[in-house]
C-alpha cells in the first residue's frame, strides 16, 4: 500500500492555512444572482437535545419585497384565463394547501398530485414532490408556465403586470431591473420564506417549556422516534430535507395498485432506476391541517396516514392507543402565522 510521506512542517502550517481559507471564504462578495437576497435559515436554540429543532422565531427579509410577493402570489393574473393565482391551491386559511386530492388549474383541468403546503417551504431543500426545483425561485417557473396549473408564460405575465402603473411603480422602487421574470419570482419567493410558522406546542417544549406538552403528547414524541418516523421526519422542518422510497418494507404501490407515471417520483426527473418511487420526505409541520395526505391523498386522515407508513416504512403494526399518541404529538406541530395559530383557521374540508 502506498503512504504519501509525511512533512512534520505540515502540522506547523496546517491552523495557519485553514485560517486564510477560512477568512476568504467569510469575506468574499457573494455570487448569488442580483434580485436575490443572501437569505440563510437562521439557526434557532434548543434547550434540549433533541433530533427536531425549534423554527426561528423571526427571519430577516425584505419587507417590500415580501408585500409585493403577497400582492402576486394573490393575483390571478399570473394564469392565462385571470382565473388562478398561488393562493388558489395554496390558501393560507387552509394550512396552505386546498384541501383536495389533486388540483384544479386553469378550465378545470385537475393536476397529477397532491398540493405540498406552501408553509415552511423556504425550509425544503429542495422543492415539490420529485425534488426537480432547487430553490423556491425555480419551483415558481413550474405552475406559471403548466397547462393544466396557471398557463401562462413568462412574457404573458410580465406584459400583463407591465401594464398595471402601481406594479411599474412598486417594481421599479424595489429592482433596478424593473419587471422581468427573475424581478416576479424573486418577490414571490420572498413572500413564501415569510411563510413560516414558528412557536408551535412542540417548539416551546424544545426550547424549554416543558408545560407546554401534556404526558400523552410527550410519549406520543418519544414513540415517534423509537418506532423509526424520526429517521425521516428531523431537523427544523421535521422533514423536507432529504429523499426516500415509499414502500421501504412492504411495496405499497403493489398493494394500492393503479400505478401512474406520478408514481415513480424522482424516477420522473433522473431517469435513475435507483430513485423509482422516491420522493423528498414532506414537512409534518401544521401536518393536522393539510389533510388528504401523501402524494397520492391516499390518507384521509392522519391516524391513516400514520398506519400507512408504519406498515410501509417501518414494518411496524401500530396499535390504535399508539397511533392515537403518535396523532397527539404531531397535533403539537401546528404553528402560528402572523401572531395567530394557524389551528384557529377553518379545517382543510374543500368538496372532493
Amino acid at each position: 500500500m502506498y503512504l504519501m510521506r509525511f512533512n512534520p512542517r505540515f502540522f506547523y502550517l496546517l491552523p495557519i492555512i485553514l485560517t486564510v481559507g477560512f477568512a476568504y471564504w467569510y469575506f468574499s462578495p457573494a455570487t448569488h444572482v442580483p434580485v436575490q437576497d443572501s437569505w440563510r435559515m437562521p439557526v434557532a436554540s434548543s434547550e434540549v437535545d433533541e433530533p427536531i429543532t425549534p423554527l426561528p422565531l423571526t427571519l430577516n427579509l425584505d419587507p417590500n419585497k415580501v408585500a409585493l410577493g403577497k400582492r402576486l402570489f394573490n393575483d390571478t393574473r399570473l394564469s392565462a384565463n385571470n382565473t388562478i393565482s398561488c393562493a388558489s391551491c395554496h390558501d393560507l386559511a387552509h394550512g396552505g394547501v386546498d384541501g383536495r386530492p389533486r388540483a384544479f388549474g386553469i378550465g378545470g383541468a385537475m393536476g397529477a398530485i397532491n398540493v405540498p403546503t406552501v408553509f415552511n417551504s423556504g425550509f425544503n431543500f429542495r422543492q415539490f414532490w420529485d425534488g426537480r426545483a432547487a430553490s423556491l425561485e425555480d419551483q415558481i417557473d413550474g405552475p406559471v408556465q403548466h397547462p393544466k396549473e396557471m398557463g401562462s408564460s413568462w412574457s404573458q405575465v410580465v406584459a400583463v403586470l407591465s401594464d398595471d402603473s402601481s406594479y411599474r411603480s412598486d417594481f421599479k422602487v424595489i429592482y433596478r431591473s424593473g419587471i422581468t421574470p427573475e424581478t416576479v419570482k424573486d418577490a414571490i419567493a420572498m413572500f413564501e420564506r415569510s411563510l413560516y410558522t414558528p412557536n408551535s406546542k412542540f417548539d416551546r417544549y424544545l426550547r424549554g417549556e416543558k408545560n407546554s406538552l401534556d404526558g400523552e403528547e410527550i410519549a406520543g414524541y418519544q414513540l415517534f422516534k423509537e418506532v423509526g418516523c424520526v429517521a425521516c421526519h428531523q431537523g427544523v422542518n421535521v422533514g423536507g430535507n432529504m429523499y426516500e422510497k415509499i414502500g421501504l418494507v412492504e411495496n405499497y404501490f403493489e398493494q394500492r395498485g393503479n400505478i401512474e407515471q406520478v408514481d415513480f417520483g424522482r424516477f420522473n426527473i433522473t431517469k435513475d432506476e435507483e430513485h423509482r418511487y422516491e420522493f423528498r420526505v414532506p414537512s409534518l409541520r401544521n401536518v393536522a391541517l393539510t389533510a388528504p395526505y401523501f402524494h397520492d391523498a391516499s390518507a384521509v386522515d392522519l391516524k391513516q396516514a400514520v398506519a400507512i407508513m408504519g406498515k410501509f416504512q417501518l414494518g411496524v403494526d401500530l396499535k390504535p392507543d399508539e397511533i392515537h399518541r403518535i396523532v397527539k404529538f404531531l397535533n403539537t406541530l401546528t404553528g402560528e402565522y402572523e401572531g395567530r395559530s394557524l389551528s384557529q383557521a377553518e379545517p382543510t374540508g374543500h368538496e372532493k
